[in-house]
């Protein structure tokens, strides 16, 4: 008989990774993620990926997103509910888990929501900090929710930029971000419309959250050298761009097959070219050519990034000497004897004995 073996599985509450954050640093985590990242991508070929699955409603969508490599699976929950806030709850809510391939043993249980935005901020600095102009100093923010703190803060401190126009068909949502950046010494200009928005920048961000095919961005509004982050559109019949902005230049994504179904490219022909990023993180495909050419990042959220994150939070975990466990799996005397675990004291018959339903059907 075997000796009785707890399993460890690190646990990472929402307060918890908030604390963590606060002491290591915005701005660190979210540059070490952007380079978790980045380091994840350019292992690309060692991944067993696939789209994500997703049970969608007239409310909203969950979803699963699963990826492993020969050591460690994850998967992210998450959903995206647009009217949330209309009952005090986040558009988004997500957690996580890490397992190790070997013994599938999980190794952290994570939450997510609050990672999910650092890690989509980390992800479209990334794309732009390879994609777009290096000089680049002017961006606007076109959707001023949840998403867009973390976004403005991930692109001044990743890629410099320092000007912040802002539009948000809710006046309210601007006026959050303008007084949670002042507090961080940023400024933002609100504008009356996304075409006033715009007009000169070099990188344009769009993080809207209503399922709808939206026309956000047309192809009028952009400018020879602009680098665009379409990060809303994120699940069929969601779009943000109209599809003559596609055409202007070169269309990167993160997992293609995903991509075509969630993303901007869902209405463009399924021949449409599209890079993947890993691709020009890798030097097997260019990137920006020329200062005027037009560049746009077609993101929708890659469960590669989630492991990445679940990754970061645990090394950082790790470093800042966070040890806080939760009783997933049964310690077991014999690994074969799973019922042995039961507490039955006696009073557990398991014969001649007719069982009453503790609960009743609804």
């Amino acid at each position: 008989m075997a000796n009785s073996q707890a399993v460890y599985t690190r646990f990472l509450s929402a307060e918890r990774v908030a604390d963590m954050i606060a002491s290591a640093g915005l701005a660190p985590c979210l540059a070490t993620l952007a380079d978790y990242i980045a380091e994840d991508f350019r292992r690309w070929p060692d991944f067993e990926k696939s789209a994500r699955t997703a049970n969608h409603s007239p409310t909203g969508v969950i979803e699963l997103m699963p990826i492993a490599d020969a050591r460690q699976y994850a998967f992210k929950y998450v959903n995206g509910h647009p009217q949330n806030h209309h009952q005090g709850l986040p558009t988004v809510m997500a957690f996580g888990v890490l397992a190790d391939v070997g013994t599938g043993v999980p190794t952290l249980v994570s939450e997510l929501t609050l990672t999910t935005a650092l890690r989509t901020a980390a992800m479209s600095a990334l794309a732009a900090r390879t994609l777009a102009r290096p000089d680049s100093r002017r961006m606007a923010l076109i959707g001023n929710g949840a998403q867009s703190e973390f976004q403005a803060l991930a692109f001044h401190h990743l890629m410099g930029i320092t000007e912040f126009h802002l539009y948000d068909t809710d006046p309210a949502a601007s006026a959050k971000l303008v007084a949670n950046l002042a507090r961080l010494g940023l400024q933002g200009q609100v504008f009356a419309s996304t075409r006033d928005a715009v007009r000169g920048v070099d990188i344009i961000t769009t993080v809207t959250a209503d399922k709808t095919n939206a026309t956000i961005l047309t192809a009028d509004m952009i400018e020879p050298g602009m680098h665009l982050n379409a990060v809303g559109g994120d699940c069929p019949g969601k779009t943000e761009l109209h599809p003559d902005v596609l055409r202007l230049g070169q269309v990167f994504v993160e997992f293609e097959p995903q991509t075509r179904i969630e993303g901007d490219i869902q209405q463009m022909a399924a021949d449409f070219p599209v890079t993947e990023f890993w691709q020009v993180l890798n030097g097997r495909a260019p990137g920006r050519t020329a200062s005027t050419d037009i560049t746009l990042f077609d993101s929708v959220g890659f469960a590669l990034e989630d492991y990445s994150a679940l990754r970061f939070l645990y090394d950082l975990a790790i470093r800042l000497k966070v040890d806080e466990g939760v009783s997933l799996i049964p310690a077991l005397q014999d690994p074969k004897d799973l019922f042995g675990f039961l507490p039955l004291h006696g009073n557990g018959r398991v014969s001649g004995q007719r069982g009453t339903a503790l609960v009743s059907a609804a």
